[in-house]
C-alpha cells in the first residue's frame, strides 16, 4: 500500500491564467502562487505497459511516439504540472499499474483516465478499472470517468469497433452488480499514432473547464456571422482543443488543424524575433487547399489559437472575419475575468449586412 500527502489549497477553481499579456510575467513570484492555485487533477491509470506514461510523453512533451518504446515502466507516481507551458492549467499524475494507492489519493481528483491495452488480454484490466471505479465513485461522487481503449493503430476498424463495444458492455455489467448503473463512463480509441489521443483529451479536458458552454456559444455566434464552416479553439502547445462549435468534429478536418499549428510554430521559431516566442501577438497563417477550402488561424492570446475552416468564396470578405475576430477575442477575455457563476460576457459581432466597409458581404 503506497500513500501520498499534499497540502490542500482553499483558493477556488483555478483552470486559466489572469493574464493575457504576452511579455514576461509581471513579477517572479507569480509561478509561485500559481503553484500553490488549486489545479484540476486527472489521474492516469491503468495496468503495467498499457501505455500511460507514453500518453504523457506524446501530448505534453512532444516526444515522438517512435521515441516511448524506450520508456521504462513507471514504478512511483509521477506528477505533471501543465502549468507554465499551456493556457489550460491542471495537474497529470501518472500512477504505477501495480500498485494499489490510498483512497485519499481520490479525494482531490477531477477525472481519472483509465488506459486499457485493446491488443492485449484485457480481462484483469476490466476487473481493475471496476475497483477502481467503485472505490474513487465512493470516496468522490464527483469525480469522472474516462476509458482510453489504447493502442488501437495495431487493429482493423472491425475489431476497434468490437472491443469497445465489449470492453462497454463487460464495464457496465461489472458496474451494475455493484450498483452503479447509473454511473456514466466515456470510451475513446485512442493511439499515439494518430492524433485519437490528443482529441480524447481534448475531451477529457473540456469536462473540467466551467466556462466551456459560453465559449461554445461565442464559436456558434461567431461562425454564423462569419461563414466560417468549422471553428476550434486551440491550445497551441499541447494541440488539445478546448472549445469548438456545436458542429459534429470530423477526425481529419481536427488533424490538418494540429499540422497547421505545427506549420506556424516551426515558421515562427525559423524566422521569429525572439527565440522563446514561438507564438505571440502577430501570429496568424492562412493556408488555401486544393480543394477551395481556406484555413485561417489567429492568435487568441499567447497560448491559445482560433483554427477556421471556410470555404475561399467565404474568406473573400475577410475584413469582416477580422472585425468580428477581435470581438471574438475580447468576449473570451472577459469569459476568464469573471466566475463562471457570476454570469458570462455578450459577444457584440457584427451581421455582414451592419459592417460599412464590406459591400456585399457574406449573406
Amino acid at each position: 500500500m503506497s500513500s501520498y500527502s499534499e497540502d490542500k489549497a482553499a483558493s477556488s477553481f483555478g483552470s486559466f491564467p489572469k493574464g493575457f499579456g504576452y511579455g514576461p510575467d509581471e513579477n517572479d513570484t507569480e509561478t509561485q502562487a500559481a503553484s500553490s492555485e488549486y489545479k484540476p487533477r486527472i489521474l492516469l491509470m491503468g495496468l503495467r505497459r498499457s501505455g500511460k506514461s507514453s500518453i504523457q510523453k506524446v501530448v505534453f512533451h512532444k516526444v515522438s511516439p517512435n521515441e516511448t518504446l524506450f520508456l521504462e515502466s513507471t514504478n512511483k507516481i509521477v506528477k505533471e504540472d501543465i502549468t507554465n507551458c499551456s493556457f489550460v492549467k491542471f495537474q497529470v499524475w501518472d500512477l504505477p499499474g501495480q500498485i494499489d494507492f490510498h483512497d485519499s489519493i481520490y479525494e482531490e481528483c477531477e477525472a481519472i483516465i483509465f488506459v486499457i491495452d485493446s491488443q492485449d488480454e484485457y480481462m484483469d484490466a476490466l476487473a481493475k478499472l471496476n475497483a477502481t471505479v467503485s472505490k474513487a465513485h465512493r470516496i468522490n461522487p464527483g469525480i469522472k470517468f474516462e476509458v482510453f481503449i489504447h493502442k488501437v493503430d495495431g487493429l482493423s476498424d472491425d475489431h476497434k469497433i468490437e472491443a469497445q463495444r465489449d470492453i462497454h458492455h463487460r464495464a457496465s455489467d461489472n458496474l451494475a452488480e455493484e450498483g452503479l448503473e447509473n454511473l456514466h463512463l466515456s470510451f475513446y480509441l485512442t493511439s499515439i499514432y494518430d492524433h485519437s489521443i490528443f482529441e480524447a483529451f481534448s475531451k477529457v479536458v473540456q469536462k473540467l473547464i466551467p466556462q466551456l458552454p459560453v465559449m461554445e456559444n461565442l464559436l456558434n455566434i461567431l461562425i454564423s456571422n462569419s461563414g466560417i464552416e468549422k471553428a476550434f479553439l486551440f491550445d497551441v502547445i499541447s494541440k488539445i482543443y478546448i472549445a469548438t462549435d456545436s458542429s459534429p468534429v470530423d477526425m481529419q478536418t481536427y488533424e490538418i488543424c494540429c499540422d497547421m499549428i505545427d506549420v506556424v510554430i516551426d515558421m515562427s521559431h525559423i524566422y521569429g524575433v525572439k527565440d522563446d516566442a514561438a507564438f505571440d501577438t502577430k501570429s496568424a497563417s492562412i493556408i488555401k487547399l486544393n480543394n477551395g477550402t481556406v484555413m485561417y488561424l489567429r492568435e487568441v492570446n499567447r497560448y491559445l489559437a482560433l483554427v477556421c475552416i471556410m470555404r475561399e468564396d467565404s474568406f473573400e470578405k475577410q475584413g469582416v472575419i477580422d472585425y468580428n475576430f477581435l470581438c471574438f477575442r475580447q468576449a473570451i477575455q472577459d469569459v476568464f475575468e469573471v466566475k463562471p457563476s457570476s454570469g458570462h460576457a455578450s459577444l457584440g459581432l457584427t451581421s455582414p449586412s451592419d459592417f460599412p466597409q464590406a459591400n456585399g458581404a457574406i449573406k
